[in-house]
């Protein structure tokens, strides 16, 4: 089993940055994939960015590409999302995911919220 904290979401305004966290803790060195997440209200669940074991990376949301860093460091119990240049429509709660060999595991979330 693994268990997923996710940390630094905030109030930012148009243009600034945030660094999301993503503590894991349990069996980690069982994770194949981290991914972030997010869901604005009223919209559904949508997969922002992926990053392998083998630190293969991609952004999977379309309007974050240039601006959005997902890095997963060497002690494996760390993940993170660097965004910059933030917009309005990146307002919405930010999930940490991950996938062993046989489960998916969530966070609770972390609100990210851009002002203009």
């Amino acid at each position: 089993q693994v268990q997923l904290v996710e940390s630094g979401g905030g109030l930012v305004q148009a243009g600034g940055s945030l660094r999301l966290s993503c503590t894991a803790s349990g069996n980690i060195f069982s994770l194949n994939n981290m991914y972030w997440y997010r869901q604005a209200p009223g919209k559904q669940r949508e997969m922002v960015a992926q990053i392998t074991s083998g630190g293969s990376t991609i952004i999977h949301e379309r309007s974050m590409e240039g601006r959005t860093t997902i890095s997963w460091p060497g002690a494996r119990n760390m993940m993170y999302l660097q965004m910059n240049s933030l917009k309005p429509e990146d307002t919405a709660v930010y999930y940490c995911n991950a996938d062993d060999p046989i489960n998916r595991y969530w966070g609770q979330g972390t609100q990210v919220t851009v002002s203009s």
